[in-house]
This record gives C-alpha cells, structure tokens and sequence, in this order.
C-alpha cells in the first residue's frame, strides 16, 4: 500500500509540473524572438546636406537606435515584445514621437498610436509604417518679450488703483438696486465709517504730544539761563 501511494503521488506531482513547464518555454520562444519598427522621416523645405547622417531613431530612449537611409527610411531590427517610445532626434527640426505595440502573441503585431504620458490607457491609433514629419524647427535662441497691453492692466499697482473705483461706481448702483432695509445698513455703515474720519489722526497727536514736550524743555533751559544770569549780576 506505501508503494502504490508513493506512485500515486509522484504521477499527481508530474502532471502538476509539466504544464509549467510547457508555459516556460512557450514564453521564453516569445522572448527570443525580435522584431523590426520600420518608418520614413520627411522633411520639407530646405534640408540641409548632412540631415540623414545626423538624425538619429530613439527606441525606448535609446536602447534601440537606427539611421536613415538615403531616401530617408529606417528600419530599427532586434526589438523584442513589448510598448516603445520612437523619437527622432534631429539637430535642426523636432518631430512628435510615437508609441508602438508589438504583440508577441499575435506574431509580432504591430500598433501604432500617439504618445500620451498622461494617459497611456488612450488610444489614437497611427499609421504603420511610421510616418514622421517636423513639427517645428528647433528653436536655438528665447525669443525676446513683446510689450503687451495685459502686463499694464494685470500690474498690481493699477489693480490697487483701479479696484477702488469700480467698486465707488459700481456699490452706489448696487445699493439702489436693493430693497429699503439693505440701503439704511448701507448708509448706517457708512455713517460709522464717516464717524471714523472725525476721530484725531495719529501723526497729528504724536506731533502735538512731542512738539509741547520739546517746548516745555526750551522754556525750562531758558528759565535756568536767565536765573543764572540773574545771580551773577547780583554777585
């Protein structure tokens, strides 16, 4: 009985291993095999005579890299399973670059889509063969600031001089506007804030209280001068 239980259990942990197994090396079939990402670059305009050998094709940020090919086509071999960003690197023009899908299950099915690094889960599907085409010339110098009517309304001190304003034309409006009971808490708020102005300015009092001080002190020396004199003359 020990016998027939041991062969009953070495055959359940073979048929347990051997699917394994079998999924293993389907999977490492797929990661030997590679795949090619072909495209054209275009460039319309003038083209400089060296641009072919100076443009370089990025996959994944360069751990793939191809060049062009005279008529401006390139081909990128070697690429395993997976999703790429392809750039073009280019001194002179910027080109969009591109997502590509390669799908090892469906035997190296390739998609193309636009890049979205907010949002990788959207798809806007390409052309394929790749396409690229300059989106801008690569700008080499900042251009200067060009005066603009916003920056002067924008500036914090017109905004401290123009709040003010409105809010003198626009509350008076507003008021008349409302019912009776809001204007007589308007004006009795402004009466208060009328009441205010009537109270002593701070620099005022602070000038009345130091200027008696200084005052008082002048008349003292000058009391001490004269009954100084006084009594050397007596002398």
């Amino acid at each position: 009985m020990e016998l027939t239980e041991l062969y009953i259990y070495l055959v359940l942990m073979i048929l347990n291993i051997l699917p394994n197994v079998r999924q293993a090396d389907g999977n490492s079939d797929e990661s030997l095999e590679r795949y090619k990402i072909d495209g054209k670059v275009t460039i319309q305009g003038f083209k400089p005579a060296d641009w072919i050998s100076q443009t370089r094709i990025l996959v994944d940020g360069g751990s793939y890299i191809g060049f062009l090919k005279t008529d401006g086509s390139f081909t990128v071999n070697d690429v395993p399973a997976g999703s790429y960003v392809v750039e073009v690197l280019s001194p002179n023009n910027l080109f969009e670059p591109v997502r590509v899908d390669i799908s090892g299950r469906a035997k190296g099915k390739i998609r193309a889509r636009k890049v979205n690094f907010l949002q990788n889960s959207a798809v806007v599907t390409v052309p394929y063969p790749l396409k690229f085409k300059v989106k801008e010339p690569a700008p080499f110098f900042e251009k200067r600031e060009q005066w603009k009517v916003t920056d002067m309304l924008f500036n914090p001190m017109v905004l401290m001089m123009v709040l003010p304003l409105l809010l003198l034309l626009v509350l008076p409006k507003l008021i008349n506007s409302q019912d009776p009971e809001t204007q007589k808490e308007m004006q009795s708020s402004m009466n208060m804030f009328n009441q205010s102005k009537d109270l002593p300015d701070i620099s005022d009092w602070f000038a009345k209280n130091f200027s008696s001080g200084s005052k008082k002190k002048t008349t003292s020396k000058v009391g001490q001068k004269k009954a100084g004199v006084g009594s050397v003359r007596r002398r």
